[in-house]
C-alpha cells in the first residue's frame, strides 16, 4: 500500500492515525478511520450512506432505537471535516434513511448540518432511501458526478473509475484467536465501494454476491477500518 507523499503531511497529522492513500483509477484518495475519503487534489470529502433520522424511521415504525445518531453521525462528518477542511463535500445518496426524514431533524441538528456546509460546495448525491431530496437541506442534487477519471454515485454498476456507497462493506476475519468484524472500502484499484458512515447502518459481507457481481472475481480488497489504522486484508481472506 503506498504511503503519504509530499504534500499532504498536514492531512495526516491531522488524522492523529495512521493514514493510508488507496488509488482507484490511478487517483490517490485519503481513508480517513471515520470511513470517508479525501482527494487531496482536489480539496474533496467524500462520505456515503449517513442514513440520517434512522432511528426516528424505527420509531414511528413502533421500533425504539435511542434518538441520537443523527447527531452522532454529524459529529463524525464534523470531525473529518475539521481535519481536511475540504472545499467540497460530496455524499453519495442514503444521506436520510426516507424520504420525509429531513423534515424530522431537529433544530440543533439542522443548524449542525448548515455550519458543515457553509463555505464550501456540497452535492447530495441521490439514493435509493432519499431519490427526492429537497432544495431546503442546501447544497445541490446530483444523480452522479463525474471528476476527472472518477465517477461517483450511490449504487455500483462495477464500471472503471466509479466510487459507489449502497452496499455497506464489512469485512469478517480471524485474528489471534478470535473473530473481528469491521466496515471496510472494497476496492480492485480500478473502482471501489465506500462503508456506510451512519450511526445506525449495519454493513453486508464482501463475501455476498453483491459484491462478486461488481468486482467479478475475489481479487479485490477490503480495506478494513481499525480503531488506529486501516488494515489491507485479501477479501478472499474474509467470511
Amino acid at each position: 500500500m503506498p504511503g503519504t507523499r509530499p504534500g499532504m503531511t498536514d492531512t495526516v497529522l491531522a488524522a492523529r492515525h495512521e493514514t493510508r492513500l488507496l488509488s482507484v483509477a490511478g487517483v490517490d484518495f485519503v481513508v480517513d478511520l471515520s470511513g470517508a475519503f479525501y482527494w487531496h487534489d482536489e480539496h474533496l470529502l467524500i462520505v456515503s450512506d449517513l442514513h440520517l433520522e434512522k432511528g426516528s424511521s424505527f420509531a414511528m415504525r413502533g421500533v425504539l432505537l435511542p434518538p441520537f445518531d443523527t447527531a452522532a453521525t454529524l459529529t463524525r462528518l464534523g470531525a473529518a471535516i475539521a481535519r481536511h477542511n475540504p472545499r467540497r463535500v460530496i455524499a453519495l445518496g442514503d444521506s436520510f434513511h426516507d424520504g420525509d426524514a429531513h423534515q424530522r431533524l431537529s433544530p440543533q441538528d439542522r443548524g449542525t448540518l448548515s455550519a458543515l456546509q457553509a463555505g464550501r460546495d456540497w452535492i447530495w448525491i441521490s439514493g435509493n432511501h432519499d431519490p427526492a431530496l429537497p432544495r431546503e437541506i442546501g447544497g445541490t442534487v446530483a444523480e452522479d458526478v463525474a471528476i476527472g477519471p472518477i465517477v461517483f454515485r450511490h449504487e455500483p454498476t462495477g464500471v472503471a473509475g466509479e466510487i459507489a456507497g449502497h452496499l455497506h462493506p464489512k469485512a469478517r476475519v480471524t485474528t489471534r484467536g478470535r473473530s473481528v468484524e469491521r466496515r471496510c472500502f472494497a476496492s480492485d484499484g480500478e473502482r471501489a465501494i465506500m462503508p456506510a458512515f451512519g450511526a445506525y447502518t449495519g454493513g453486508l459481507s464482501i463475501r455476498d454476491a453483491a459484491f462478486a457481481a461488481i468486482f467479478r472475481t475475489l481479487e479485490f480488497t477490503a480495506h478494513v477500518l481499525g480503531d488506529r489504522r486501516v488494515h489491507t486484508i485479501a477479501a478472499a481472506r474474509c467470511y
